[in-house]
């Protein structure tokens, strides 16, 4: 196999990441993905909530997906204060806590308006004004009045990112905002194209699918998942690197940067597959890490897993500090091995390989 990654595949993770994808509204962060994947697949197709679906040998009947998920946290223009101040509702799992003296992009119709998460001066807090709370941060667009604000074209209902952009730290670590889960949209085109340029011949239809809404409950793969019907199901997403201060083992579990890919096992995750996997990492010598799940993985995973009457499904995760923050950070060889090892699983699946448990 080629050397899994290269320079053009890191130019387009940087455009990739550096390109707001808020959820339900990921349509031109899709773009950017669709164009990279066009060179390596035989036809795409969309749904009406924007998932993005690129496939090889459409017209097999057997049917086998990757997945990932395209959209990031961000936030909602929800009351505009009489003097310009405006307050926010999440638009999924945005962290308050890190707001504060963030910058923002506020996306309007008529295009990108500034603003900052207003925050008082340490001198003139008191103790219990320290916490920022829903209740308590706002963003200022350098306003005096309602008035103002909306002759900027702010409204209630707009949508808000972050404007953090990605870096690479010490040569091999990737960092920034909304790595969950670009990156796994980055990784399953970058298996595409893999297969292409290796020219492998695939024995069935692959689905290289990005899914939108995963942040409000999965409900990109929910759909996607019933109209393409798939036979077997893999997807990709990230998990925690518990190797830092502040994360309790016993609660997370004892995961790592830089020590491969994360197998789940749980209720979600058909036995059969995984074990598929896990034969495949140990002969291809790709190192893995091991969590394990309760009721649900949290991931489309589960979507995928319980649509259609069952879908053989499983989980690659990828370790990730800081995650719902603007500084999300992961290895680069840890993404490397997670590519290849979607790859040579992608190669080991047969036509229409059964992962029934009796027969």
């Amino acid at each position: 196999m080629k050397k899994t990654l290269n320079k053009n595949s890191e130019k387009f993770l940087t455009t990739y990441l550096n390109n707001a994808s808020p959820t339900g509204f990921e349509v031109a962060g899709q773009k950017v993905w669709l164009d990279y994947i066009r060179p390596y697949i035989d036809e795409y197709f969309t749904d009406n909530y924007g998932t993005v679906v690129g496939v090889v040998n459409p017209k097999s009947d057997y049917k086998v997906v990757i997945e990932a998920h395209a959209d990031e946290i961000s936030w909602f223009v929800h009351y505009i204060t009489k003097d310009g101040f405006i307050y926010l509702r999440r638009n999924g799992g945005s962290d308050h806590m890190i707001a504060p003296s963030k910058r923002v992009n506020i996306h309007t119709e008529r295009g990108i308006v500034k603003a900052v998460f207003g925050w008082p001066a340490i001198h003139t807090r008191h103790t219990k004004e320290d916490a920022p709370s829903m209740k308590n941060i706002f963003l200022d667009c350098g306003c005096s009045s309602k008035e103002e604000v909306e002759e900027l074209g702010v409204h209630v209902g707009c949508v808000i990112t972050f404007e953090d952009e990605f870096m690479v730290l010490n040569k091999n670590r990737y960092c920034g905002r909304a790595l969950d889960n670009r990156i796994g949209g980055f990784m399953i085109a970058e298996v595409a194209r893999l297969l292409k340029e290796n020219k492998n011949k695939l024995p069935f239809g692959l689905y290289i699918v990005n899914a939108v809404q995963e942040e409000v409950g999965l409900r990109g793969a929910q759909m996607i998942a019933n109209r393409i019907k798939p036979d077997v199901a893999i997807v990709t997403d990230v998990c925690h690197d518990t190797g830092t201060p502040m994360i309790n083992k016993i609660e997370q579990g004892d995961l790592k940067s830089g020590e491969g890919p994360v197998l789940t096992y749980g209720p979600a995750v058909q036995n059969n597959l995984l074990n598929l996997i896990i034969d495949t990492a140990k002969n291809k010598k790709v190192p893995f890490q091991r969590a394990a799940a309760s009721r649900a993985t949290g991931t489309d995973t589960d979507a995928f897993a319980y649509s259609n009457d069952g879908v053989p499904s499983a989980l690659i995760s990828l370790p990730l500090r800081y995650m719902h923050t603007t500084n999300e950070m992961c290895r680069k060889e840890d993404v490397e091995n997670t590519i290849k090892l979607i790859y040579e699983t992608i190669l080991t699946i047969k036509k229409d390989q059964s992962f029934k448990y009796i027969k």
